[in-house]
């Protein structure tokens, strides 16, 4: 990993719950000794990407990451016709719906809504990172991603989230066969415990996976009923949304034609 790449690694470990992270803490979590985080935090700091708070100094992001996703907003609204997906799937399901895109070798959350139907339902983060053997979304977007991808993937190490968690290659290689057959992945306590979710791939207009859009709900609640209500309702709007944005699913995609074209 290069030294850019180090550097902007270190973002992903802000979030929402922890938008504040001190030196030796930024150190722990991305395994870099103390002197190489601090000169690589300093670099980012240079470039307003991020910035000290505090007396304790800890670093949050900076106004260049402000900046950067105004532009990018400007240039492509996608969250604007997200949230008009999202807000219609939850409504038709009664759940929380969610739409991650991928970006590199890394699928995160852009945008969800919450159905105010149950005053139990599954929370999400904001710009969270989602573990492509871990979830749902993750199955969606590899099953559809070229074969070297998939081995990136595979060959690293695999953190077991919760006991049903898979982290077998050879398992995730059969789940991933089963996505590509049915156009839909499924997973029941992989990424959080009691969290039962279905996701679908989003794709571009070269018919290239782009992201994926999907249903997260209680386990308690997934009635046989309520999973063919979200897998109805999530392929007619993941099949409208990538057709919104002017993608195209694959010829071998298990959907009917008059949806493609």
């Amino acid at each position: 990993m290069g030294t850019v790449d180090k550097a902007l690694s270190l973002l992903d470990h802000f979030s929402r719950a922890q938008p504040e992270i001190g030196l030796s803490d930024m150190a722990r979590r991305s395994g870099l000794n103390k002197a190489t985080t601090f000169r690589l935090l300093a670099a980012l700091q240079a470039q307003g990407f991020v910035e000290q708070i505090g007396s304790g100094r800890e670093y949050r992001l900076g106004p260049a990451v402000l900046r950067l996703a105004a532009l990018r907003e400007a240039a492509v609204p996608l969250r604007d016709m997200a949230a008009t997906a999202l807000q219609s799937l939850s409504d038709a399901t009664g759940e929380t719906a969610h739409l991650s895109l991928l970006q590199g070798d890394r699928l995160s959350m852009l945008s969800y809504v919450y159905s105010h139907r149950h005053g139990t339902r599954v929370m999400m983060e904001d710009a969270q990172i989602l573990a492509f053997h871990a979830t749902s979304s993750g199955l969606a977007v590899l099953a559809f991603c070229p074969p070297d991808m998939i081995d990136r993937v595979l060959q690293a190490p695999l953190e077991k989230r919760t006991e049903d968690t898979l982290t077998d290659p050879a398992a995730i290689r059969a789940a991933l066969d089963n996505v590509h057959r049915s156009g839909i992945a499924e997973s029941v306590g992989g990424f959080e415990k009691d969290v039962h979710s279905h996701a679908m791939p989003l794709f571009d207009a070269q018919t290239r996976v782009i992201g994926a859009m999907a249903v997260a709900a209680p386990v308690a609640r997934m009635t046989p009923d309520l999973k063919a209500l979200i897998r109805r309702e999530l392929r007619h709007h993941a099949t409208d949304l990538t057709r919104a944005l002017g993608g195209f699913c694959p010829d071998n995609f298990p959907v009917n034609r008059d949806l493609k074209d």
